[in-house]
């Protein structure tokens, strides 16, 4: 497993990832005064982000099972709950809401399908959920 994002168990097949960006953010409140450098007052913690890239390849690797976790990927992004992130190692990251998903498709197929679908998933770090919401999740990874 390289990562798991909720319910979606992220690996080198079906559903693969090749690219990760992580970007953190640190934000300060701009303090304006006459012929002196601007100072910086630090005002909390900004937006910590995470990009993942990746590709399926429907007609060879997975077929359903690929465009599966895109559904359920999809799934997870319109329900608007934030998704626990873990990488392979077991390093933890927390909960991120999932702001959005790209899917790209080439070499379409007779059916319409892409031999090759590029995935980019954009994800924000969120507050962890209220307990109701995270039994809630953790009920439906289970059941």
């Amino acid at each position: 497993m390289l990562y798991m994002l909720g319910a979606l168990r992220i690996d080198t097949w079906p559903f693969n990832v090749k690219d990760v960006q992580q970007t953190g953010a640190t934000d300060y409140a701009i303090k304006p005064v006459v012929g002196a450098e601007q100072p910086l007052e630090f005002v909390g913690e900004g937006a910590n982000e995470f990009t993942l890239e990746g590709s399926l390849w429907p007609s060879e690797r997975g077929g359903a099972a690929a465009l599966g976790g895109l559904e359920l990927l999809t799934q997870m992004r319109v329900s608007g709950r934030p998704q626990y992130l873990m990488r392979g190692d077991g390093r933890p990251f927390g909960w991120y809401s999932i702001l959005s998903v790209g899917a790209k498709s080439s070499y379409l197929g007779p059916d319409g399908v892409g031999k090759q679908v590029g995935v980019t998933i954009n994800l924000r770090r969120a507050p962890k959920p209220s307990a109701q919401s995270f039994f809630s999740l953790m009920m439906r990874l289970i059941g």
